[in-house]
């Protein structure tokens, strides 16, 4: 965060040279600020700013947080989620408080992608910024929307889900079709039914269940 504040402002060839000083956080007003999405998390213990000369305040804060995000599964898992990072100030209006970013997107998707450092299920693609004001109650709040795009790596569930279930029912069809006997088509039948019902409490412990519409492949 940066802001200026006009009345702590001071000459340094009056304080021998000093041009910044490292004070701590509550000695001097700082804009108070809220991740929307937030629904729990941990501050930083760093609680200390640093102050110029020409009265510009610096501050760096780190958050580790949980935030709720709508997922739509419908092209699980080859799907692309959205999620929004929204910093805004509630207690001072627009006409108070104005939030700007400092970096362009470009900047600011460089750096997110260095520090995503896990090798895990998602794969972070782009970032993008939107500065807009929300109207609450009566009045009008300046906020800052950080919009994440992730894709879903498909790889581990095409291996272990989708070729499975494929083969299993191109097996199935070629028995179907064979020139085997009644008996030995039947015998296997019951033996793909039971490697269906498998296949089928392994895919609803897999599929996600946060979303209104269910995966087109927990459909079929």
């Amino acid at each position: 965060q940066r802001w200026k504040n006009p009345f702590a402002t001071w000459d340094p060839q009056d304080f021998c040279n000093i041009s910044k000083v490292v004070l701590p956080m509550d000695m001097y007003w700082s804009p108070p600020i809220f991740i929307l999405e937030r629904v729990n998390g941990q501050n930083s213990n760093l609680d200390y700013v640093t102050v110029m000369h020409n009265g510009r305040f610096n501050s760096t804060q780190t958050f580790q947080v949980t935030l709720t995000c709508s997922l739509m599964i419908l092209k699980f898992p080859f799907d692309t989620q959205m999620c929004n990072v929204s910093i805004a100030s509630y207690l001072h209006p627009v006409t108070d408080l104005i939030m700007k970013t400092r970096r362009t997107a470009e900047e600011i998707m460089k750096d997110s992608q260095s520090f995503f450092l896990t090798d895990g299920e998602w794969k972070f693609t782009n970032v993008s910024i939107i500065e807009h004001i929300d109207a609450l109650d009566d009045g009008e709040f300046s906020v800052v929307t950080y919009v994440i795009s992730m894709d879903r790596r498909s790889i581990l569930y095409v291996l272990n889900l989708i070729l499975p279930t494929c083969a299993l029912y191109l097996l199935d069809m070629a028995v179907l079709f064979g020139p085997s006997s009644l008996e030995e088509k039947i015998s296997f039948q019951i033996t793909i039914i039971l490697g269906s019902s498998m296949l089928a409490v392994i895919l609803n412990n897999i599929l996600p269940t946060s979303s209104n519409k269910p995966p087109i492949i927990g459909t079929h």
